[in-house]
């Protein structure tokens, strides 16, 4: 099945993610909307005159009413962050756009994706402003994160980042945690590795948690590897296929961070509690607590 996409936002990583779900060819039409109304018929032309390099595919820029006719709808709207700024720093700038696109979406019959960072925060803004059910408003969360994990773990053991089975809970952020406890290189404990030493953990973890900033420092904003893992977020729902993801999305104590879920059709329905040791727990909880405290501040 394919499906209507809708991407809200085509900056730097609204492009990103209409480009990547293309070559995925997970949508029949996608849908393209901007502020900057000429910005998106210029994308969406130009992605259109590529028509011949991707599954087919009708591109188009569409005012934002028609985005309640979609499928999944991404929010990928608002500004960048600026370099060693963190992502909690754009909260109230981003906070307004996220709750307007909320309140638009009331009753909608689909599935939000938000990309726009503090992603954590601005997936509880979107659930809270537009009433839908917590499963279907999914923050790409630490996707990316584990993402990183996974590649620079790889590249530290010599294997490809396929065989690295390891993931990263909590914010997409500064206090994002990696659970070492669990992971795995084609089914051995990392930490059972041949050459392996725990004492690389911290270093490590701090490398994914900067990732973006030296990004940013470099090129002004990151967009490519979002757009990959949006792609793969979508290709999930288009195609229903239950697999356990670390999306963000409202949990039961009401914060919105990343958990393993199994995303299908329903989105992001079941959320799996994954092995933690003690230290993970607690680091988890710190986590929560730094989000908690950053949605608060935007009753101030």
């Amino acid at each position: 099945m394919k499906a209507r996409i809708g991407v809200i936002g085509t900056g730097w990583v609204g492009t990103s993610v209409a480009f990547s779900t293309l070559l995925a060819g997970h949508a029949g039409e996608l849908w393209l909307h901007d502020a900057r109304g000429a910005v998106a018929e210029g994308e969406a032309m130009d992605l259109s005159d590529g028509a011949a390099f991707y599954p087919r595919c009708a591109v188009s820029a569409v005012p934002l009413a028609q985005m309640r006719e979609a499928d999944i709808v991404v929010l990928a709207a608002g500004r960048n962050g600026r370099p060693d700024e963190s992502r909690l720093e754009l909260l109230r700038d981003n906070a307004r756009i996220a709750a307007d696109f909320g309140r638009g979406l009331a009753g909608f019959g689909g599935i939000v994706i938000v990309v726009t960072n503090p992603v954590d925060v601005l997936t509880r803004v979107v659930q809270a402003a537009s009433g839908l059910p917590p499963e279907r408003v999914i923050g790409t969360g630490t996707l990316l994160d584990t993402a990183r994990l996974r590649e620079r773990l790889a590249g530290r053991l010599g294997v490809a980042p396929q065989s690295v089975h390891a993931q990263v809970v909590g914010e997409h952020g500064d206090s994002s945690v990696p659970l070492w406890s669990g992971a795995r290189v084609g089914g051995v404990p990392l930490r059972d590795w041949p050459g392996w030493q725990v004492s690389e953990e911290a270093a490590l973890a701090q490398a994914v948690r900067r990732a973006a900033y030296e990004v940013i420092r470099r090129k002004g904003a990151t967009n490519h590897a979002i757009g990959l893992v949006t792609a793969e977020l979508i290709g999930c729902i288009v195609g229903d296929e239950r697999r356990l993801l670390p999306v963000s999305r409202v949990q039961s104590d009401g914060v919105a961070l990343s958990l393993p879920a199994l995303v299908g059709a329903g989105g992001a329905v079941d959320v799996v509690a994954p092995g933690m040791d003690t230290a993970e727990r607690e680091a988890l909880a710190a986590s929560g607590a730094v989000l908690e405290r950053a949605f608060a501040s935007l009753a101030g």
